[in-house]
């Protein structure tokens, strides 16, 4: 991006710069990527949010001053990819040969655990004392405990400029909850939290209650912040590591992918569809109440509507991270060094390509509504409240 570029994006884009980061395991290596370009162009975020992998690339990037977030994001990606070496020759090999090493990486990660992250447990959960952490998930994650209290400047979180928020569920009540740094003091364990997913994680104590990854209800932060009170303009990057769309399934293993990312795939369209909607029926309300004579100002029907949010602009730039064709079921937990560098640099060439995209630098801002731009697969569909109808969020 020139100078140009961003002193044109610097003046339209004077109000919340928010990311969104899905979870997705070993994926989450292209958010770092995306991160990256995002620094790169000088965004200054005001704001983080992540559920599951999401939540600890979020802590790691609001966890340190500007300068170090991409080391650290490298320091703790280069972590949980040194346990296997690269083979040189992999870069070349055929398709097949690269789905084989996956597997075996996936299966060295189920049997040995993952540097930094998470180690078997021994003597197994059926051996274990029955109400135990040992006895509900298979892996450690003291590992991950010692890596983000090394990694994660904790103060800064909650002291520093920049917002922090994780999503993880109540395992007793089922309910979804979300650790805000606006609105409490976080540490390690909210965004342990956050990525426990069970049966491999134990469930995280806080407070007295036991939190499991939030992305058992939603794998995707985006509906809370659109739910937080705006300050000004908006613009959302949306990170999501599992796509939606994908070919029928032709085997049991593609079964199981296809069910993981459709199980996995963010809610992108139906939170802006229901966002849309909201904008438009409050703009109608204000519109209505602007008609009524003065005696029924004070109708509390009439204050009810007058109550509903009516925010400024909201941007989403939907980056989707889209699978190579020898990756498998397993690519969620494959932490191997070739997989993390190609995830990565996807993340760093779509966030790119997407910042450059002359539909993302010439766009217009309104007044109200919400766009959604998706710049890196198919021609962008931009969807926006109107006075008449809303408009469907489309991929």
């Amino acid at each position: 991006m020139t100078n140009k570029h961003r002193q044109r994006e610097s003046a339209r884009d004077s109000g919340e710069s928010i990311l969104v980061l899905q979870g997705g395991g070993a994926l989450g290596a292209y958010q770092a990527g995306v991160y990256e370009a995002l620094q790169q162009c000088e965004n200054d975020l005001n704001w983080v949010a992540g559920i599951s992998i999401g939540a600890i690339n979020a802590a790691l990037i609001a966890g340190n001053p500007p300068e170090l977030r991409v080391q650290r994001l490298r320091e703790f990606w280069e972590l949980l990819s040194s346990s296997l070496p690269t083979p040189g020759f992999v870069g070349h090999a055929i398709a097949k040969a690269r789905e084989n090493l996956n597997e075996a990486s996936a299966t060295h990660v189920m049997v040995f655990g993952v540097p930094g992250f998470f180690s078997p447990r021994f003597p197994p959960a059926p051996w274990s004392v029955p109400g135990t952490a040992a006895a509900i998930s298979y892996y450690d994650t003291t590992p991950l405990l010692r890596t983000l209290e090394r990694l994660v400047d904790f103060d800064r979180i909650n002291d520093g400029p920049m917002r922090l928020s994780v999503g993880a569920v109540n395992v007793r009540s089922g309910n979804f909850a979300y650790f805000d740094s606006h609105q409490q003091r976080l540490d390690a364990r909210h965004i342990m939290a956050s990525g426990a997913l069970p049966p491999g994680f134990a469930p995280v104590e806080i407070d007295g209650e036991h939190y499991w990854d939030g992305g058992l209800v939603s794998n995707t932060p985006l509906q809370y912040v659109l739910d937080q009170a705006a300050n000004g303009p908006r613009t959302v990057f949306q990170v999501d590591l599992f796509s939606a769309r994908g070919a029928y399934p032709a085997n049991l293993g593609e079964v199981t992918e296809r069910e993981k990312d459709i199980r996995f795939s963010s809610r992108t369209r139906l939170n802006t569809t229901v966002e849309l909607e909201r904008q438009v029926l409050a703009q109608a309300a204000r519109r209505l109440i602007a008609k009524l004579p003065k005696d029924l100002q004070d109708d509390p029907d009439v204050r009810a509507l007058a109550n509903l949010r009516c925010d400024g602009s909201v941007d989403v730039v939907h980056l989707i991270y889209r699978s190579k064709h020898y990756e498998t079921q397993s690519k969620d937990f494959e932490f191997s060094r070739l997989s993390m560098k190609e995830h990565w640099d996807a993340g760093l060439a779509d966030m790119s390509s997407t910042l450059s995209a002359p539909r993302w630098l010439e766009r217009e801002r309104t007044a109200h509504g919400v766009h959604v731009y998706d710049l890196t697969a198919e021609p962008v569909v931009q969807t926006h409240a109107s006075p008449a109808a809303p408009a469907t969020a489309q991929r």
